[in-house]
């Protein structure tokens, strides 16, 4: 399992992408679609249409890194953003939607959000 600092940000893209997408398709995501920069050491979160796959794109200071999962049976739930583009989690947050946590249902306010 992953461990993600607590300082760490996170930033989930809301809307399915193409999983065929690798470094370069998931860098242009992440500034054009989500306007964030991927050198900041973010990590950048998609999932596809079915929700079964979800890749992470990381930037160490050396290069990109791809991080990818795919679900042998089930969803992933996945959070909604109120500017319908990306949601903010905390690692905490991402570590739970990782292990198939329901951040949906898991509390009455969006705590993950920020």
């Amino acid at each position: 399992m992953l461990r993600f600092p607590s300082a760490l940000k996170i930033h989930v893209a809301i809307e399915p992408v193409d999983m065929l997408k690798q470094f370069d398709g998931l860098w242009s995501l992440a500034t054009g679609v989500l306007r964030e920069d991927p050198r900041s050491g973010a990590v950048f979160v998609f999932s596809n249409k079915r929700r079964n796959r979800i890749k992470l794109l990381y930037w160490d200071g050396t290069g990109p890194w791809v991080f990818a999962k795919r679900l042998e049976k089930g969803r992933f739930s996945w959070p909604v953003g109120s500017d319908h583009t990306k949601v903010s989690l905390k690692p905490e947050a991402l570590t739970m939607l990782l292990a198939g946590i329901d951040l949906k249902q898991g509390c009455e306010k969006a705590w993950f959000e920020r």
